[in-house]
Formats: C-alpha cells, sequence, structure tokens
C-alpha cells in the first residue's frame, strides 16, 4: 500500500513537471519569419528555448542592454535574423547549457563541479558575444576587400553619364551576393522609398560601421553638395583602398615571423635539443666519458 502511494505520488509529480513544461513552451506565439533571414545554427538548435525566454522574461530586459544588443547585431548584419531580445536571450540559454554540461562532466571526473559549473555558465554567457564579434570583424573584411570594385562599376557608370543611384543600381546588378552588395541594396530601397540620397548613404555607414565605408560615403556626400565630378573622387578612393589593402597584407606578412617565434620556443627547439642531447648523451657514455651508475641504468633501460 505504501508503495503504491509512493508511485502515485511520483506519478503526479511527473505529470505536473510534463504539463508546466508544456505550458511553457504553449504559451510561447508562432513568429512570423517570411521576411527575416535564418539564424545562426547553434541559435537554430535551441531556438524553441529562446523564444520561450524571450516571451517570458523579455520584458524584464533593460532598455540600455537592448540598444546595446541591436546595435552590434546591426554592425554583424545580423538584425534580421534575430531581435535583441532573441539574442539576449540565446545568451541566458547557452550559459544554462554550458553550466549544465559542465556540473555533469566534473561531476563523472569527481571535481568541483558547482564552482566549475559556475564558470560554464560564464564562458556560455558571453560566447554568443564573441560570435558576434567575429561575425562583425569578417563582415567588415569583406567590405573592404570588395569595395573597391564596387566604386570602379559605379566610377564608370557615372562617367558613362549617370548619376550616383544609377551607378549604385549598376554595381549591385553586376555583382555577386556579399554583405556590401546587401548595403547598397538597402540604400537603393531607402531612396525608392523616399528617403534622401544622402541620408541612405549616411544609413549604410553607420550600419556597417567600417571606416573605409564611412571615408568614401563622406566623400560622395561632399562631392554632392559642392557639385563636384564625382569620378575622379571615386576612382582615387578606389585606388587609395587598394593600397591601404596592400599595405595591411603586407603587414601581417612582416608579422607572420613574430607570432612564430612563440611555437618555435615553446615546442620545436625543445624537441630539437631532445634528440641532439641524446645522440651527445650516447657517444658520451659509448666513449666512457659518463660513468654514472643512474645515467647508465636509464641509458641501458629496460635491457
Amino acid at each position: 500500500m505504501n508503495l503504491f502511494i509512493l508511485t502515485l505520488v511520483i506519478g503526479a509529480f511527473i505529470a505536473l513537471v510534463v504539463w508546466q513544461v508544456y505550458r511553457v513552451f504553449h504559451e510561447v506565439p508562432d513568429e512570423d519569419r517570411s521576411y527575416l533571414d535564418r539564424p545562426a545554427y547553434g541559435f537554430q538548435l535551441v531556438w524553441p528555448l529562446i523564444q520561450a525566454v524571450v516571451h517570458h522574461w523579455g520584458p524584464y530586459f533593460s532598455p540600455a542592454s537592448l540598444q546595446s544588443a541591436q546595435h552590434r547585431l546591426r554592425t554583424a548584419g545580423k538584425e534580421y535574423s534575430m531581435t535583441a531580445e532573441q539574442f539576449i536571450g540565446g545568451k541566458i540559454v547557452s550559459a544554462l547549457l554550458f553550466a549544465i554540461v559542465s556540473y555533469v562532466v566534473f561531476s563523472m571526473l569527481g571535481r568541483s563541479a558547482f564552482v566549475l559549473a559556475i564558470v560554464g555558465g560564464m564562458v556560455g554567457f558571453f560566447y554568443p558575444e564573441l560570435w558576434l564579434k567575429e561575425a562583425g570583424d569578417k563582415r567588415r573584411a569583406d567590405i573592404l576587400q570588395r569595395l573597391p570594385f564596387f566604386l570602379d562599376i559605379i566610377t564608370l557608370a557615372v562617367e558613362a553619364g549617370t548619376n550616383l543611384t544609377g551607378g549604385i543600381t549598376q554595381a549591385v546588378s553586376k555583382s555577386g551576393d556579399s554583405p556590401l552588395r546587401s548595403e547598397l541594396s538597402k540604400v537603393l530601397r531607402d531612396i525608392r522609398a523616399g528617403k534622401g540620397r544622402s541620408q541612405s548613404l549616411r544609413a549604410m555607414a553607420d550600419r556597417a560601421h567600417s571606416k573605409a565605408l564611412t571615408g568614401v560615403v563622406s566623400s560622395m556626400i561632399q562631392a554632392e553638395r559642392t557639385g563636384s565630378s564625382l569620378g575622379p573622387i571615386l576612382r582615387s578612393q578606389a585606388d587609395q583602398l587598394r593600397t591601404e589593402r596592400f599595405l595591411k597584407a603586407e603587414k601581417k606578412a612582416m608579422e607572420a615571423p613574430v607570432k612564430l617565434l612563440g611555437p618555435l620556443v615553446l615546442f620545436i627547439f625543445p624537441t630539437t635539443f631532445l634528440v641532439l642531447g641524446f645522440l651527445v648523451l650516447s657517444k658520451a657514455i659509448q666513449e666512457g666519458i659518463i660513468t654514472w651508475g643512474p645515467i647508465i641504468w636509464a641509458y641501458t633501460w629496460p635491457a
């Protein structure tokens, strides 16, 4: 009888937990992502958890953290794949998953699992930030690489008699998919919607957060205001960007020997000295120069 009551209580508790979990996820409204980009693969794996966190705890996120997250998403080109609330929810879910996995793994290893679980949770909380920073750096590097080519197309179109908007249209139509092409497409969309060309270009520079693109946009706006010829300005900007890109590549090539010094000292030199030292030791033992017993025993072991 006592076993039956205990089983009934445990079953009722499990049913209550399952019901509460079902309510947590069932109350989350469906999201219309028809016009949105797909989030990163790691976010897709835990997307239901992120949506649940955003629905139940999103109103408690601070406006400052939301604004900061939205700015970082915009500069990384991820503003159409997730919102600021979803990004912060992803950080919370990542922290919980890292903490649980750390606790389970270090419990099996017999270590202080609770403390290490807290450390794992902190690592998981900041991991999406590292991913977003890397995505932003990669995006800015891609923009810097492709910008001279786009400027060449715009320059040819402008010198052929079209205006700046027509040149941007030609650059978008003649190029492949890239972050810069996406930004220029947004500029054309803003212009068609009635937004001023200068404002659209400034908005692009703010979204891209690239110094090279900001300088080009400033030159375009200044030339348009003063009535200067746009072709020579864009050509000089393209030449300057190519020079900067070459100097940056040359700088990285010169930094390579310095970066290789650490692995050489830590890994390659010790093994080389170990091999050379063994050869010298073998010759010294065979010639009878070294006769100390422990060294002779270690040299002939296990024979």
